[in-house]
């Protein structure tokens, strides 16, 4: 590779910094946590002239965040109205044994986690999960484990599953209905996947017979915010599937959401998480600074040609750089590589498939994996690095591999 020019070296080492402070959450004697870190490393770029702010605010796509917060309006309404609680109270309370309760939940969660983003689902779920494994007297860990895995296998659907299916979905042109032909099918193997793998690493936990006691009582929830909150989730959805423009669609129903939600418009409008949208425009401006500067050409003509075309070969790249950075910068570092190589719709299909798979491999993989083990060390119950490990090496290795034989042979 060719010599570095000075704003290129400074490019360079705000992006490593800035990503590994959102790898991480956090970096030695730095006060910042993961959107504090992108701010900054946007910032630096300006106050060294890098980039200027035109050229930034051109580099943060609006159509992201735009589906980002209309998204999230609309989750926040849902929980808003107890709809995941309920919908999960009704799966778990037909589960009359260890084994179909973690069917259920396998089910549950995979499901919501497709037609909603997935860390508002384990968000949700959490504190759910936990209250009914102590209601029904069964070990908790095999059902915390399963929230979490088949959480981002099930997001791996759709392009409203989780934030990097969002960025590939706008930078490479992959409709809503096509991203689900695609990758639908390897999410429903991956659940099965998630199921299998915890029942058998977990089966002396599973064994017991049916339950003594009935699982607790369906939540009270007010119907009509209920009602509303569904309605607007089934008008999303159907929009969706009828091909209307994703960003433009969840903005228009978020402020519907806001418009029939009443008095509670302020407190979902209040909990829409801006740390993830200030994350995403600060991430933006960093990684975009590497095309700006000619870095991200030096990178591809380092790595050759051809590097992106095969799905195997890329599958891994991502998953080691999910793993690195985390699976949201590792994707907005890969899709400008993906689209200079010409990969075309196979190539971005790759790196939604592999960087969400990959989330499953460690504890710290994935956003969602953090939320669940926070809540449940709240909640007295502590999920360990092997504990996860141990389930999370074997799914993420077999739905890899199924990612890659059906991008491969049905989808290339």
């Amino acid at each position: 590779m060719a010599a570095l020019d000075p704003s290129q070296v400074v490019a360079t080492v705000v992006a490593a910094v800035t990503l590994a402070g959102v790898a991480f959450g956090r970096l030695p004697f730095v006060p910042l946590e993961r959107a504090g870190f992108a701010l900054v490393g946007a910032a630096a770029l300006l106050a060294t002239r890098v980039v200027d702010l035109h050229a930034a605010i051109a580099m943060v796509d609006g159509e992201v965040l735009a589906l980002l917060f209309g998204l999230m309006l609309l989750n926040e309404a849902l929980a808003e109205a107890g709809a995941f609680r309920a919908l999960t109270r009704w799966a778990t309370r037909r589960a009359g044994r260890p084994s179909t309760l973690l069917a259920a939940l396998v089910l549950a969660s995979g499901a919501l986690s497709a037609l909603f983003l997935n860390d508002t689902i384990v968000l949700m779920l959490t504190p759910l999960v936990v209250q009914l494994t102590r209601q029904l007297g069964v070990a908790p860990l095999p059902y915390l484990l399963a929230l979490a895995t088949a959480a981002n296998v099930g997001s791996v659907a759709t392009v409203t599953g989780n934030p990097q299916n969002l960025i590939v979905s706008v930078q490479g042109g992959v409709a809503y209905v096509p991203f689900l032909a695609a990758l639908g099918p390897v999410a429903a193997v991956g659940l099965a996947v998630v199921f299998a793998t915890i029942a058998l690493l977990h089966r002396h936990d599973l064994a017991g017979g049916p339950f003594a006691a009935a699982a607790p009582a369906a939540m009270t929830t007010p119907r009509r915010p209920l009602a509303l909150a569904v309605a607007w989730a089934v008008v999303l959805l159907v929009a969706f599937l009828a091909g209307a423009p994703v960003a433009t669609t969840a903005v228009v129903v978020g402020a519907g959401v806001l418009l029939t939600a009443g008095a509670a418009g302020r407190r979902v409008l209040a909990r829409v998480d801006l740390s993830l949208l200030t994350l995403f425009a600060g991430l933006f401006v960093v990684v975009g600074a590497l095309g700006h500067t000619g870095v991200t050409g030096l990178a591809l003509a380092a790595l050759g040609a051809g590097w992106a075309h095969g799905v195997a070969g890329l599958t891994a790249i991502t998953a080691i750089a999910s793993n690195l950075f985390s699976n949201v910068p590792a994707v907005l570092l890969l899709a400008p590589l993906v689209a200079e190589a010409g990969a075309g719709r196979v190539g971005y299909l790759t790196l939604a498939m592999a960087s969400t798979l990959a989330g499953n491999l460690t504890l710290a993989g994935s956003v969602a994996n953090l939320i669940v083990a926070e809540g449940a060390r709240r909640l007295g119950i502590t999920i360990g690095f092997w504990d996860y490990l141990r389930v999370g090496l074997p799914i993420t290795l077999v739905t890899l591999v199924v990612g890659i034989a059906w991008l491969t042979l049905a989808v290339a």
